[in-house]
């Protein structure tokens, strides 16, 4: 198959042909028909992670994908070859990725059934940016009311965060600069924008001077941020390990997110995209061929999600 993987720490990722895998025992094999770039591609690219996960070389890249199932390992219930699938490849090692025709993944963790009514493009902006989205918003507990501000709101996590909250009724702020920043966050319900090029902290403070309830961490310095927080609100973060990295704030209830893409989780992706809910915001498509080009585009900023399409 065709893949587009690094063979050593200090090779660039290119596309090139390996064996196909095959579904283990509690695995099933997905014939890709989408992925889509995340950091942590571009992390793993760059040998940040040598040394805090096995590398399996070649390192094929990409974690959300979604295609069908075409094999189906022993001992695996509840999939079908066909079955029209979405998520992201768990696995305690790095070396099995989604930007390749196929991927065999653990049919316990990390993979759901895909309707009919979201296609694959869809679907692979769906799993890690929208599983960290959820995890935040439920750490957050934010309800009708709730003031929140959102610091990252134009990427993939920040995109499916701020459509969250609006739906439940929040009071929420967003950070963006560009025009086309403003109009993508426009376009999905935000009316309060602050630009995080100023003072971000006195622009909050002049729409709510108490400053907010929830502050939901997906870019920017957070010890700058946190000080947005009132006495006694909740600062969500998928970048933050620490409260001591929010600096001397007081009364903030502080929680890391690392993003867990269980069935359960997933499934209410899917729901939420075919009810018309939540909509994942598509910035462009590639070809597997072009994944590099990709990852330099990820590493510029986005607007949303980056498919690479198999």
């Amino acid at each position: 198959m065709k893949a587009v993987a690094f063979s050593a720490f200090d090779h660039s990722p290119e596309l090139i042909d390996i064996d196909a895998p095959t579904a283990a025992e509690g695995e099933i094999r997905v014939r890709i028909e989408a992925a889509s770039v995340n950091g942590f591609d571009l992390a793993v690219a760059n040998g940040y992670l040598n040394g805090m996960m096995e590398h399996r070389f070649p390192v094929v890249l990409g974690k959300d994908f979604a295609g069908t199932v075409d094999q189906v390992g022993s001992g695996v219930d509840g999939y079908e070859i066909g079955d029209r699938v979405f998520g992201v490849v768990t696995k305690d090692f790095l070396g099995d990725g989604s930007f390749a025709e196929f991927v065999t993944v653990p049919a316990a963790i990390g993979v759901a059934k895909l309707p009919d009514s979201i296609t694959f493009s869809d679907a692979a902006g769906l799993g890690l940016a929208g599983t960290a989205a959820v995890d935040s918003f439920d750490a957050a507990q934010v309800e009708t009311g709730t003031t929140v501000l959102i610091a990252g709101a134009t990427g993939g996590v920040g995109n499916q965060a701020l459509q969250l909250a609006l739906r439940a009724g929040a009071d929420v702020v967003v950070t963006a600069h560009s025009a086309e920043e403003i109009e993508a966050v426009k376009a999905l319900g935000a009316t309060q924008i602050v630009d995080y090029t100023g003072d971000v902290i006195a622009q909050v403070r002049a729409l709510h001077a108490d400053g907010v309830d929830v502050v939901l961490h997906f870019a920017g310095d957070p010890a700058t941020l946190a000080s947005a927080t009132k006495k006694g609100g909740r600062f969500v973060s998928t970048l933050a390990q620490s409260a001591e990295q929010l600096g001397d704030v007081d009364d903030v209830q502080f929680t890391s997110i690392f993003a867990a893409p269980t069935t359960q989780t997933l499934d209410r992706l899917a729901k939420n995209q075919a009810e018309g809910h939540t909509a994942v915001s598509i910035q462009r498509a590639y070809s597997l061929a072009e994944a590099p080009a990709a990852f330099a585009d990820f590493a510029g900023g986005t607007l949303g999600k980056l498919i690479i399409t198999i």
